[in-house]
């Protein structure tokens, strides 16, 4: 039981710059009609016909229209071009029918069709998702030429203008993003030089290595008459005689208990009973259920009052356990941690005192910009109010990884926390991105806080995927980024030690929660800072401010 980053600016600029590419590219054909293209620019107006495409993309000849388009290509770009034009999604009718029938599918494409225009100008909306899905159920698949084919429409309009406004925009929110990174690692250097560490990486126990409890784990099955919610926990048992503070791990949208085992084990050794429960309305279940064509939608809004319910239920149910059963005496209840990932860092940051702010949902959900967590978050204004109480005074600690909460909460539900919390950030995070979910949200945090920054981690770097969930959860290394071991070995070592610190009220592990020794532990594939002081006027400071953004 027991080289250095790369900037993520130019990569990500080129992957959205790819995607646009395909989405217009969408715009050209129609099974039966779609026969040209139109790019407009202002009063400029020029046209290509569908067929021109496809020969190009089929054999690499270009019309004399289209050698007008892509004169400025290199030979290597061109012959991205054509992939591009190929290039297949594996995804079949069924699921790609399903999500753009779901909100966030119908916000995705009411992006799109300011870009993509009928003839008439209005919003391509409803004819890209048809495009899409007939596409899908064709032999060849779902390829940028076989939806322009499958396109009912006859001539289709591109708002380059539109377009080239969405690319700056992007643009700006990826350099701000470059900025704020370069802020931290300024003040993570800052916060080093002024440490006066005696202890180093050299002369501190290392904390990769297993603690000195074994342990066992076990599975039940909770079921809360109240809510009608049946839910699986992961109960790993480290074997001392002393009650044990408790620590709950929180899976992210579409995860499972498996994702954040590693974790579990690693705080099982060094004494810590693990609680992993699984949230059965937003588990990899579910995300299955979606593209079996079983559910309608990714997750249910009462998964943002079910979540921080299920685990209350579940610290509930240890209690019961602690004081009646043949585990009596093994939990210590008044000594609770969190740890939560993506909709598992809400999940952690409710259970810390932070309340759904509707307010501030309302100001941002009206426009959504490059935030995709947005698409989650915005779920929340169908709840019904007055809401549950979500919090829990048994939680003294939390960790929250890539969490999502700068609109569902908001500044003042932020600094209404009261107990420790560690942010953990990737600063190549398409999903929950850095410097809107994690880096200026840790400006609102008024108790005792540190961020730390995976230079070049993404949303899923910390995540385990098991063997068995390959399938379903099969992801580019490009998304998943640099060696996710690195970051998984990051993780086991923050959280041993801040929860050592603020849960169990361990002094002897706070020496690794400084700058220095962060400094001392990243490695060059996957640089790691950590700051504890760091201001919104800071980052006002530096940032020029992006349409659609706060």
């Amino acid at each position: 039981m027991n080289g250095s980053a790369q900037s993520p600016g130019k990569p990500l600029l080129a992957q959205f710059s790819r995607t646009l590419l395909l989405l217009m590219s969408l715009q050209a054909g129609a099974a039966t009609a779609a026969e040209r293209v139109t790019v407009t620019y202002g009063l400029l107006e020029r046209s290509l016909p569908v067929q021109a495409l496809d020969e190009y993309a089929q054999t690499g000849k270009a019309s004399e229209g289209l050698r007008n388009y892509i004169a400025n290509l290199d030979e290597q770009q061109e012959d991205q071009l054509r992939q591009l034009l190929l290039a297949k999604a594996d995804l079949n009718v069924v699921t790609v029918s399903q999500f753009l029938y779901t909100e966030p599918g119908e916000i995705l494409l009411k992006r799109l069709g300011e870009v993509i225009r009928t003839e008439a100008n209005l919003s391509g909306f409803y004819a890209i998702r048809s495009a899409l899905i007939l596409a899908a159920a064709e032999p060849e698949g779902l390829t940028a030429l076989n939806v322009l084919k499958q396109f009912p429409l006859s001539d289709l309009r591109i708002d380059l203008n539109r377009a080239l406004q969405i690319l700056n925009e992007l643009q700006a929110l990826i350099q701000q993003t470059q900025d704020a990174v370069a802020l931290v690692q300024q003040e993570s250097d800052r916060e080093a030089a002024t440490e006066t560490a005696t202890e180093t990486a050299t002369t501190l126990p290392n904390l990769l290595l297993p603690g000195q409890f074994d342990w066992q784990m076990s599975t039940f099955q909770l079921r809360d008459n109240r809510r009608n919610r049946q839910f699986p926990v992961d109960l790993y048992l480290p074997q001392r005689s002393e009650a044990a503070p408790i620590i709950v791990i929180s899976h992210g949208l579409g995860s499972d208990r498996s994702t954040y085992a590693y974790l579990a084990r690693q705080m099982a050794s060094y004494g810590f009973v693990v609680a992993v429960p699984e949230h059965p309305g937003s588990n990899a279940q579910q995300l299955q259920a979606l593209i079996d064509g079983t559910a309608s939608q990714v997750t249910a809004p009462s998964e943002f009052v079910d979540r921080p319910l299920d685990i209350k239920y579940l610290l509930d149910e240890l209690t019961r356990l602690n004081q009646t059963s043949e585990l009596q005496g093994r939990f210590d209840l008044e000594h609770v941690g969190v740890v939560g990932q993506s909709f598992g860092g809400y999940t952690a940051l409710a259970l810390a005192g932070a309340q759904i702010n509707f307010q501030q949902l309302a100001a941002d959900c009206d426009r959504i910009g490059y935030n995709l967590s947005l698409l989650l978050q915005c779920r929340a204004q169908e709840l019904s109010q007055p809401l549950p109480d979500l919090s829990d005074a048994r939680v003294k600690a939390i960790i929250a990884i890539n969490p999502i909460g700068s609109s569902l909460l908001g500044a003042s539900d932020y600094a209404a926390i009261k107990i420790p919390v560690m942010l953990i950030s990737g600063s190549a995070d398409t999903v929950t991105p850095a410097l809107i979910e994690q880096i200026r949200p840790f400006t609102w945090l008024s108790a005792e806080r540190s961020l730390v920054l995976l230079q070049g981690g993404t949303h899923f770097s910390t995540i385990n995927v098991p063997d068995s969930a390959s399938e379903l959860v099969s992801l580019p290394s490009e998304v998943v980024g640099p060696d996710p071991r690195l970051a998984q070995d990051y993780v086991k070592q923050l959280s041993i030690a801040f929860f050592e610190t603020h849960v169990a009220a361990n002094a002897a592990y706070r020496p690794y929660l400084s700058a220095a020794y962060v400094q001392q532990i990243s490695q060059p594939l996957l640089p790691m800072a950590l700051v504890q002081s760091l201001t919104d006027r800071q980052l006002s400071a530096i940032l020029t401010p992006v349409a659609g953004q706060r």
